[in-house]
């Protein structure tokens, strides 16, 4: 009689340390099926092709963020395979005196995605108006880029801009020298940023800080 309830002491043993240690082991015996559709499916074959000649850099950026916001990681994606947009417009002409430099910055870059290059001058022009210059300019496309005057200096790509900023319209290309002008009653000892800012998801792709 002890020897069976010895052995139904064991079983009863086994059994419980089958079940503690089940999640340790189970995997090894266990399928777990994964079908997980690729990040961008709605892109062409092509943009997918396209995609795939990225930097892998910028791919895994993209790829991160399509796991938050799948509709603004494809549309920057498909922003980003288009044409650069280049312009080359001078200076002002016909001045009877230079344009005095008020602030002067250099974009910077957030991520392999989020990145710019070049500077921002603000100029006074002799008749007493100003103008944003961007110089030896470059950033990445994306969707509905605009020029933003803010007092804020973003730390990220998502911080939002503080309240009062001014948009001085849409960008007119993505490469290239080119002029905003400012409106006279924008005051640029608060606004001292300037923003390359995605309009429809409130990212920014890239700021310089003008002194």
């Amino acid at each position: 009689m002890s020897r069976n309830r010895t052995i139904i002491i064991g079983a009863v043993i086994i059994v419980i340390g089958i079940v503690i240690t089940f999640p340790f082991w189970s995997p090894y015996f266990i399928n777990q099926t994964v079908d997980e559709d690729f990040p961008f499916s709605e892109m062409t074959e092509e943009q997918r092709e396209e995609f795939a000649s990225m930097p892998e850099e910028q791919q895994l950026t993209l790829i991160e963020m399509s796991e938050d916001n799948m509709e603004m990681a494809s549309d920057t994606a498909i922003a980003m395979m288009e044409d650069d947009t280049v312009m080359a417009e001078d200076m002002p002409e016909d001045m009877p005196e230079e344009p005095v430099v008020l602030s002067t910055g250099t974009f910077n870059e957030f991520d392999p995605v989020h990145a710019g290059e070049g500077t921002a001058t603000i100029y006074e022009l002799p008749d007493g108006s100003r103008v944003l210059r961007l110089e030896d300019f470059r950033v990445t496309n994306g969707p509905q880029l605009h020029v933003i005057l803010a007092a804020n200096n973003p730390g990220s790509i998502l911080e939002s801009l503080d309240e009062g900023y001014v948009d001085l319209g849409p960008l007119k290309g993505n490469v290239g020298n080119q002029n905003y002008e400012i409106p006279d009653d924008v005051d640029l000892e608060t606004l001292t940023n300037v923003i390359i800012y995605c309009v429809p998801f409130s990212v920014n792709f890239s700021v310089a800080a003008t002194s």
